[in-house]
């Protein structure tokens, strides 16, 4: 399973932005930054009036994006 269609839609890379950290698109915002808020145990409605930029799909993709990650981690740790 990759990184669906939407995801790209929403996270971008770029040296330029952020040392090329994946970045909610259109942002400055690191989906580092919206998982720590996360897990933190800071509600959706609380980032979002902090980061009036972000929407709820921009969470959902973060999200997305470090279960990909997690997901590869996994099926590494599991050939190795």
């Amino acid at each position: 399973e990759g990184v669906s269609m939407d995801l790209y839609d929403k996270i971008e890379f770029s040296p330029k932005i952020c040392n090329g950290k994946p970045v909610i698109k259109g942002t400055r915002i690191p989906v580092s930054v919206i998982l720590d808020h996360i897990a933190e145990g800071e509600s959706w409605q609380s980032i979002l009036e902090g980061y009036p930029e972000l929407t709820s799909e921009d969470i959902h993709a973060a999200l997305r994006y470090a279960k990909v990650l997690l997901d590869n981690i996994e099926l590494e740790a599991i050939n190795v």
